[in-house]
């Protein structure tokens, strides 16, 4: 039986209400629940569990429904418990404190001058300038903000002398301190500058793995290098590492940036005399005296070997050169005698640099690649719950996270996904991102072996699943527990995603589909 509660006009937070579902699902007699706003995705995923209804359906972004599957339930209970949860006033928990507004934060946390915000879009700007007025630099992690909200927000801090690290940055570690997405990384003489989350993860983990370290990583949300931003906050942040005396060498990370705006970063880069490495995923930079990387692994290759004083001896370089014993070709040919239907990748990212990244490999080496955001328009997917030939979806797009959690934090949709498109007969090659580190899902191995398992039950054909594991092995998830999980579901994991994809596009090579 179905139980339902809408409340208009209540927006919260989806990590909040994430969190609220889960408990509410540990419940007796709680088969499934949903705890979220009237977003199209959370309809859609209502109606896949056979929850939704026409009075569900003609619910807003901005309406709080309390769904419920089960049998016997007291609905005037449920309801009492969530607003008890919502309802977080001031208090201790295992020394971290919470407060009911930045306001009463600000004046009991002594120092104060980062505020992180986590709000819908529509209101973000004016927390944003509440705490900007207050003194504090901004890490604004909301997506679907106003790109003109996000223009004055960030000419208004360059006029404060802060940043305004956003709208959509999942990730920075300001002077050892990691926010939102981010990994434990050694701390170090590397300096990155990045308009991309994952982008940014992938080359500080792989940096800290290298044995190297991190010195700042700073975020800005991937519309700053865009025409319209400029890349206010990008240019801020490369001349706040070129006179940071901790850094000494300086990685830019990005998707394609505006011309002017690769220029611009390009001069600051020769004015000094710090070592650099620039990668803008599938992006170009012309300039002799510019050190690019190819790759994301490539460029945290190269900025760890300058680091540790070497020379760069090779114009690209790849995990492979540092694995201890993968016999790469005996492995392709195992993975294709098993595979005995089906001639297409289909790959399913949490992170969208990477999802970015697996297009621009795969497209140079067997064709056009379907996405919600192609490389080429041609190859527009029309329905995003639906594959077609090679498909890569990055599922943290908004289009999946209106008024749902991340799918780093959230894998109900991903899991969902990976089966249906491991039965799907046209399917060879599955590739996934498992992201470690804070913010994170505590076990996102666990959450793709589990899909694994469960896909390989219901179907009788065998299916290469491929992930790369994003995190240093000093990750809370514990990075080789992670492995082992994935492992024993069948997985092949990588230490980075260029070195997946190589393996993806051997294994499909030699299908000879």
């Amino acid at each position: 039986m179905i139980y339902k509660l809408i409340k208009p006009n209540s927006y919260y937070d989806s990590v909040t209400l994430m969190l609220i579902t889960e408990d509410i699902k540990k419940k007796d007699n709680v088969e499934e629940a949903l705890v979220g706003m009237g977003t199209e995705t959370n309809k859609e995923f209502l109606k896949e569990l056979e929850m939704l209804d026409s009075e569900l359906e003609n619910t807003t972004p901005n309406d709080l429904l309390i769904v419920i599957k089960g049998e016997n339930i007291n609905m005037e209970e449920i309801e009492t418990e969530v607003e008890k949860l919502l309802k977080v006033e001031t208090q201790e928990d295992e020394g971290e404190k919470f407060y009911p507004s930045l306001e009463s934060a600000v004046k009991r946390l002594d120092g104060a001058n980062m505020a992180v915000i986590s709000i819908a879009g529509e209101y973000a700007g004016l927390e944003t300038k509440k705490a900007l007025d207050m003194g504090l630099n901004v890490m604004l992690f909301s997506d679907n903000v106003p790109i003109e909200t996000e223009i004055d927000l960030k000419k208004y801090a360059l006029e404060k002398g802060l940043l305004v690290m956003g709208p959509d940055c999942g990730t920075a570690i300001i002077n050892g301190v990691p926010m939102a997405f981010s990994n434990v990384v050694k701390r170090g003489k590397i300096g990155i500058v990045a308009a991309s989350g994952t982008g940014a993860q992938e080359v500080s983990s792989i940096i800290s793995n290298l044995g190297c370290g991190i010195s700042q990583l700073i975020g800005t949300g991937g519309r700053d290098v865009k025409k319209d931003v400029g890349g206010l906050m990008f240019l801020e942040g490369i001349k706040r590492l070129i006179e940071d005396d901790e850094t000494e060498i300086i990685v830019l990370v990005s998707k394609p940036p505006y011309p002017e705006v690769v220029s611009k970063a390009v001069e600051l880069l020769k004015k000094t005399t710090k070592k650099h490495v620039v990668h803008f995923v599938n992006g170009v930079v012309e300039d002799s005296e510019i050190t690019v990387g190819h790759t994301l692994e490539d460029a945290a290759i190269k900025a760890a070997l300058l680091c540790q004083g070497k020379e760069i001896d090779k114009d690209e370089y790849t995990y492979f050169d540092f694995l201890e014993s993968f016999d790469f070709d005996i492995k392709v040919k195992e993975e294709v005698s098993k595979i005995k239907e089906g001639k297409y990748i289909r790959g399913l990212y949490s992170g969208g640099t990477l999802a970015d990244e697996t297009m621009v490999l795969l497209s140079k080496e067997i064709g056009g690649i379907y996405s919600p955001k192609p490389l080429n328009p041609e190859y527009l997917l029309e329905n995003i719950n639906e594959s077609k030939e090679h498909t890569v979806v990055d599922m943290g797009e908004d289009e999946f996270t209106v008024g749902r959690p991340h799918p780093m934090i959230d894998f109900t949709m991903r899991k969902s996904r990976l089966i249906k498109e491991y039965i799907d007969k046209d399917t060879a090659i599955i590739m996934v991102d498992v992201v470690l580190g804070w913010g994170s899902h505590m076990d996102p191995a666990g959450e793709i072996a589990e899909a694994v398992k469960t896909a390989r039950e219901t179907s009788d054909k065998y299916r290469c699943v491929i992930a790369n594991i994003c995190g240093t092995y000093e990750d809370p998830q514990k990075y080789y527990e992670q492995k082992k999980k994935l492992e024993d579901a069948g997985v092949i994991v990588f230490p980075s995603n260029a070195s997946a994809v190589k393996f993806a596009v051997n294994v499909w090579k030699e299908l000879g589909r």
